[in-house]
Parts: C-alpha cells; sequence; structure tokens
C-alpha cells in the first residue's frame, strides 16, 4: 500500500466517482485518495505531495484552476467529449492525457499507469482527431515528423503503447516519449490558434 500510486478523482456524478474509484482501489498499484465534485473543492485538499495522478472529468468548471494551483501535479482528463475544442482546452490547461468515459476499464487502468509514468495517453478517437489536427494545419513549426504520424495512426486503430511499440520495433519508453511530443506540440498549436 505505501508504494501505491495515489488518484484523486474529480467528477460531478456521484456514481461515476463511486465506480472509478471502485476500479481505482481495485487495481495493483492504485489508491483512490479522494473524489471531489469540483475543482474548487478538490484544490482545497489536494497537493502534488498527496497525490501522483488527478483524473477529472472535463465537464467539471475551473479546469485550468488545477495547473495554476498545483503547476507538479499531473491530471489525466476522463471525458464524454472528443470535439476538437474541449481536447484543445484540456491540452493548454494542463492536461498530460486525455481518455474518453468509454474506454474500458483495462484500458483506462493503462491510461493511468502511462500518466504516472510520465506518458500522454490518448483514447483511439483522441488520437484521431489529433492527427487530423495536424494534416489540416500547414504551418511549418510544430508538424509532426512522419514517425510521429504513424504512431498516431496506429493509435487511432486502437493499438497500446505496448503494441504500437511492437509494430514500429521501439521501446514502450520511446512511444511514450514521442506521445508525450506530439501532446506538447498540440498544446503549443492549440494556444497559437487561441490568441
Amino acid at each position: 500500500m505505501g508504494n501505491d500510486k495515489r488518484v484523486v478523482i474529480i467528477d460531478e456524478k456521484q456514481q461515476s466517482r463511486e465506480g472509478l474509484a471502485a476500479l481505482v482501489d481495485g487495481a495493483d498499484g492504485f489508491q483512490c485518495s479522494g473524489t471531489f465534485e469540483s475543482i474548487e473543492t478538490a484544490l482545497q485538499k489536494i497537493n502534488a505531495e498527496n497525490t501522483d495522478l488527478v483524473l477529472v472529468d472535463i465537464g467539471v468548471p475551473g479546469m485550468s484552476g488545477i495547473k495554476k494551483n498545483n503547476a507538479d501535479l499531473t491530471f489525466l482528463v476522463l471525458s464524454v467529449y472528443e470535439d476538437d475544442d474541449r481536447i484543445f482546452e484540456a491540452l493548454c490547461a494542463g492536461a498530460s492525457g486525455y481518455l474518453l468515459k468509454k474506454t474500458s476499464p483495462a484500458q483506462l487502468l493503462e491510461g493511468l499507469r502511462e500518466a504516472v509514468n510520465g506518458g500522454a495517453p490518448m483514447s483511439p478517437e483522441v488520437a484521431g482527431r489529433v492527427l487530423k489536427f495536424f494534416r489540416e494545419i500547414r504551418s511549418s513549426h510544430n508538424q509532426l515528423s512522419s514517425d510521429e504520424m504513424t504512431l498516431l495512426k496506429l493509435l487511432v486503430e486502437g493499438h497500446n503503447y505496448k503494441t504500437a511499440a511492437a509494430e514500429l520495433g521501439l521501446r514502450v519508453s520511446t512511444i511514450s516519449l514521442d506521445v508525450k511530443q506530439i501532446y506538447e506540440k498540440l498544446q503549443v498549436v492549440a494556444a497559437l490558434s487561441i490568441q
């Protein structure tokens, strides 16, 4: 228990919070250290010393407050929304990843593991939105490399980090870094497009 990663869950719906807490508590290596229905309530009680990961529904108001008040926190969005605006909003707010609520429990736990290990998990549908976005922009800077585009295509097809690594002949840690770089490029482009 002492080495378990502490996960805070923020979701407006009590049923969602309870279900996610049960999933987290039932997984090896994780412990739910708190559930909250709002960002404001959570921010009063959490900090980087007692939290390894914040799993937050993007529909909860005050999302940008997470990073402003706790720059060291890692947070992962879990949402029903897969539109560009919400994805970019989450990334600009500093999200480490973006998963959809229809993600299977096993894939969600894999995403939590990726996030606490420095990765940037994304659902296949989100990977598809990111791929489409980068295909549509034409600026020379912040473009994805051909390797990054290939990786995104694999994620769109439903590959996880492990199977994508095997397909590309790379280490899982390399895939994790590549996905993180894709998110960083997306954050820059999204921030520029909002200005």
